[in-house]
């Protein structure tokens, strides 16, 4: 049972720039997104962090929100957060891996962001994952933006250079006379 569990969790970053996020919610079950913005936010408030909150009707337009703010706005990162429940029918499975398999390739296209929408089995379940005394998913999404950005940032500093660099010491080009292949 995953709540006898023990799991290593990582430092907050430290940011000595500002960080801004931008958090997208569905609030179609409105009790269980109240928790897990609850716990998206508390921790970015901890982080030092700004942010801002948009709703959306539900999961499916989560990435779709986050892809148009990314071409239109200045955010660091982003943390999705709703809840999907099984039903009936199969639009459970369209819905989870969709939204999910969306905003994994916003994320290999660079983008910093936390999911935090839950695909669960019943309500129970949820009211578990969003609760904010316990094992709040929002704040765990928004920890893992939170090392995104840090991430993002720290390789954004060290460039690998563009185009040609300039003959160094240590560059060998063709037919220079310490290759021994001169050419004539």
């Amino acid at each position: 049972m995953a709540s006898s569990e023990e799991h290593t969790v990582l430092a907050r970053p430290v940011f000595d720039k500002p960080v801004k996020v931008l958090i997208v919610v569905s609030p179609y079950y409105s009790d269980i997104a109240a928790g897990l913005l609850q716990g998206a936010t508390a921790e970015l408030e901890a982080a030092g962090a700004a942010y801002e909150v948009v709703e959306m009707p539900g999961a499916l337009e989560i990435p779709t929100a986050i892809g148009i703010s990314d071409r239109r706005s200045n955010f660091d990162g982003y943390v999705a957060l709703g809840c999907v429940i099984r039903g009936e029918t199969t639009h459970y499975e369209t819905v989870c891996n969709d939204s999910s398999r969306a905003l994994q390739l916003l994320g290999l296209q660079g983008l910093c962001i936390g999911n935090g929408i839950l695909t669960v089995e019943n309500k129970a379940q949820a009211d578990v994952r969003a609760d904010p005394e316990g094992q709040n998913k929002g704040g765990g999404a928004t920890a893992a933006a939170l090392h995104l950005i840090a991430l993002a940032r720290k390789w954004s500093q060290t460039s690998k250079g563009i185009g040609f660099m300039p003959r160094g010491e240590d560059t060998l080009m063709a037919g220079d006379a310490d290759d021994g292949n001169q050419i004539t």
